[in-house]
């Protein structure tokens, strides 16, 4: 039977960042899909969730945030 890598308590995730700064939890084990960068090297799930807790408080796209800024 076939698990998901996304819910792994075991396995090491990356923490990936797109052009909008918009953060998502990665098993270390799947591709990195184009458009998204490595925030944060392999490590725990525990501790990419912490990061992207702490790192990524605006939730907003960085396109909204900026428009609105400008209006």
């Amino acid at each position: 039977m076939a698990t998901n890598p996304f819910d792994d308590p075991e396995g090491t995730f990356l923490v990936l960042v797109n052009d909008e700064d918009q953060h998502s939890l990665w098993p270390e084990r799947v591709p990195v899909p184009p458009g998204w960068t490595v925030g944060l090297a392999a490590t725990t799930r525990a501790a990419c969730l912490e990061h992207i807790e702490r790192e990524w408080a605006d939730m907003r796209p960085r396109s909204l945030r900026e428009h609105l800024r400008v209006g």
